[in-house]
């Protein structure tokens, strides 16, 4: 069969983003990034760049995204790791993604300079405070983009670098990453990778709700994260309900029924990837999705619904 295309995983989170991008990645042509890279489509990452170096530029905002990327690529994702205590860099190649870095800079950089800093405590223009104050700073002026295009081009030449290069140490010819808020961001991973196949994985909103409930990293209360995940649902479908995905390649899918009939679905998802089926050793299981079924009674469980409102039937559920 054919290369398949590049895959980005997406959900609300708990829903199943994790165990479906573990499948994906056991199939012989297909690498799975092993851990959410981040930098893609969160604050401070490529689609900030994106915006601020063409329809948001000025020098200001321009700067203030190139530091914040800066931040990112060379702080917080060499140094965030995951639970076996590995990170982004040495899950794609530590040189390879120093070296990647390092080339990106000049190509959204115009020009650099040195700018007299401001003085600090008594200090005035031509007085510095102290021995050890800075005399200047460093000033970034960052490239405008009329050609959004050759920005995005530019950007895909990062992630063909990382994560090409590191589906080519496991011999693969394509990769697959997940980041659950893939879900809010769809179009500007498809300008990123237009060939990409988006999949959505869904799982009824009150056992995603349950499940949030038992993560240490997110709201602790039945009402704080009902607060959370309501917007999250109703952005996607507003986002949904105003976009053609005729010709896009987009596969929207419900845990439970991959559940309900493994073989049938696998065989399907996998066709529907483009590529032979296989079998996995990871697997849906109705009895892991339905752990929670009894977590609240039929009150509180009244209460989510209508909390929820139209959310759980626009999400295909009843």
């Amino acid at each position: 069969m054919p290369t398949p295309a590049p895959i980005f995983v997406a959900g609300t989170g708990r829903s199943g983003t994790s165990r479906i991008a573990d499948i994906i990645g056991e199939h012989p042509l297909i690498h799975r990034i092993p851990m959410e890279t981040r930098f893609l489509v969160d604050p401070g990452g490529l689609r900030d760049l994106t915006d601020a170096l063409t329809n948001r530029y000025d020098p200001t905002v321009g700067e203030d995204a190139l530091r914040r990327l800066s931040d990112f690529l060379t702080v917080r994702v060499p140094g965030r790791r995951d639970d076996r205590g590995k990170t982004v860099p040495e899950l794609v190649g530590e040189q390879r993604y120093r070296d990647a870095v390092h080339q990106l800079w000049p190509q959204l950089i115009a020009y650099t300079f040195d700018e007299p800093a401001p003085a600090q405590g008594f200090g005035n223009a031509d007085r510095p405070a102290g021995p050890f104050g800075p005399l200047s700073r460093r000033r970034v002026l960052p490239r405008y983009f009329n050609d959004r295009g050759e920005l995005l081009a530019i950007l895909r030449g990062l992630i063909d670098t990382l994560f090409g290069g590191a589906a080519a140490d496991a011999g693969k010819p394509t990769w697959c990453e997940k980041t659950p808020f893939n879900l809010l961001y769809m179009d500007f991973l498809w300008e990123l990778v237009p060939e990409a196949t988006i999949v959505h994985i869904k799982r009824h909103p009150v056992s995603v709700l349950a499940s949030h409930l038992a993560q240490p990293w997110a709201p602790s209360t039945l009402e704080s994260v009902l607060a959370y995940l309501t917007p999250i649902y109703h952005r996607w479908l507003t986002w949904k309900d105003t976009v053609d995905l005729t010709g896009r390649r987009y596969i929207e899918v419900k845990a439970e029924d991959l559940a309900a009939d493994w073989p049938g679905q696998r065989r399907a998802l996998f066709e529907r990837l483009g590529v032979d089926d296989f079998a996995t050793s990871s697997t849906f299981q109705s009895h892991k999705l339905t752990n929670r079924t009894d977590q609240f009674d039929a009150e509180t469980r009244e209460f989510i619904e209508e909390a929820f409102g139209k959310v759980i039937s626009a999400m295909g559920y009843e």
